[in-house]
């Protein structure tokens, strides 16, 4: 990765400045992209924003900012949101305590445009781009995991998917809002699809598909994902908010279920009370698994009280154990309708109570 240094005045940085929706954000005599597909809005507060221009006028030094150098332009790696403020502020979009840049003095607004910025000229491949982002990405607005990859595979593929997923409104959020968490805007609905088609492999899908004309292969799977979703589980209830859904598609997209018979046993494991995770119940639908309903465990003085009237003996084996090194274990397994309760309670060694398991 080369870095170079460089000063450059304000007043270089604003020539041209442009902020317009489809053209995008531009500076740097039209030579600086302050804004690339891979960045986000302008998030910074009021605070924060008058926080720059009182930096700058008072004559301290900003924190330095990077771009990405191209042929012939640049692109804005770090530092857009303080670029944005100083830009908007000599745009005149915005006053501080009543003065604008409209009634600043010339000697005012000579002082500003003469402030001399610290950046970065940034040059390398892919991945030195990633791990140079990564560790400039300790301060100020942190960017997520999402929003650094868009830093490297961004193109036209990365356009088409930020217009399904990474808008306010976009048309994943609209369909899956119900069933997924996280912000559009901050790239998380985008992670959550890529994360799903590429089982975790996001980087590596990214990278394959980066120049391709369209993200309609990512759209089309999030679709069926959802769609599969609510036809497996038709009566929506908001602890189906927030599970992999993606996960369980790619393993039991061609099991069939009954509905009726799903619906029946969602109420009966909603009032069950040894059930303590209640999101649970839909993976554990699909997959068996009890590990997902976190299935309430005995106390600590339950599991004394038992080993104490046992002796200290494995109820299977009837050989003598330390107490930790035997577990609780349900004497009716829960699956049979049996109770964390004390009374069907009873302590095995860990051999005993494994094999047990096993049955």
């Amino acid at each position: 990765m080369k870095i170079e240094l460089h000063e450059i005045p304000i007043k270089d940085i604003v020539k041209g400045y442009i902020d317009n929706h489809e053209e995008g954000v531009f500076g740097y005599d039209k030579k600086l992209n302050i804004r690339p597909p891979y960045q986000r809005e302008f998030v910074y507060k009021e605070q924060q924003r008058d926080a720059v221009i009182d930096t700058i006028q008072k004559g301290f030094p900003l924190n330095v900012m990077y771009w990405v150098k191209n042929e012939k332009t640049f692109e804005v790696l770090d530092g857009q949101q303080r670029t944005m403020s100083f830009c908007r502020y000599v745009n005149n979009e915005f006053g501080i305590k009543a003065r604008s840049w409209h009634n600043l003095t010339n000697t005012e607004k000579e002082q500003i445009l003469n402030y001399k910025c610290m950046i970065y000229f940034c040059e390398g491949n892919d991945k030195e781009k990633l791990d140079w982002f990564k560790i400039i990405n300790i301060a100020g607005e942190k960017l997520s995991s999402q929003e650094l990859r868009n830093a490297v595979y961004t193109g036209s593929w990365l356009t088409d998917a930020k217009r399904h997923f990474s808008k306010t409104g976009c048309a994943a959020h609209n369909l899956a809002k119900d069933y997924v968490t996280g912000s559009a805007i901050r790239q998380e609905i985008l992670e959550i699809a890529l994360g799903w088609i590429s089982k975790g492999n996001i980087e590596d899908y990214m990278s394959q598909n980066q120049h391709e004309d369209n993200a309609n292969e990512l759209w089309q799977y999030f679709l069926k994902v959802i769609n599969w979703v609510k036809m497996v589980f038709p009566s929506y209830k908001k602890e189906m908010k927030g599970i992999a859904w993606g996960e369980l598609f790619n393993k039991y997209e061609k099991k069939k279920f009954n509905n009726a018979e799903m619906e029946k046993q969602i109420k009966k494991l909603m009032a069950d009370d040894d059930v303590t995770k209640k999101s649970g119940i839909y993976p554990y639908l699909i997959t068996g698994d009890e590990k997902y309903l976190s299935i309430r465990a005995f106390t600590d003085s339950q599991k004394r009280t038992a080993y104490e009237k046992q002796n200290g003996k494995c109820k299977h084996c009837k050989k003598q154990f330390e107490i930790d090194e035997m577990e609780g274990d349900h004497i009716k397994p829960w699956t049979e309708g049996g109770k964390t309760l004390p009374n069907n309670l009873q302590m095995l060694c860990r051999d005993c109570n494994r094999k047990k398991g096993k049955k």
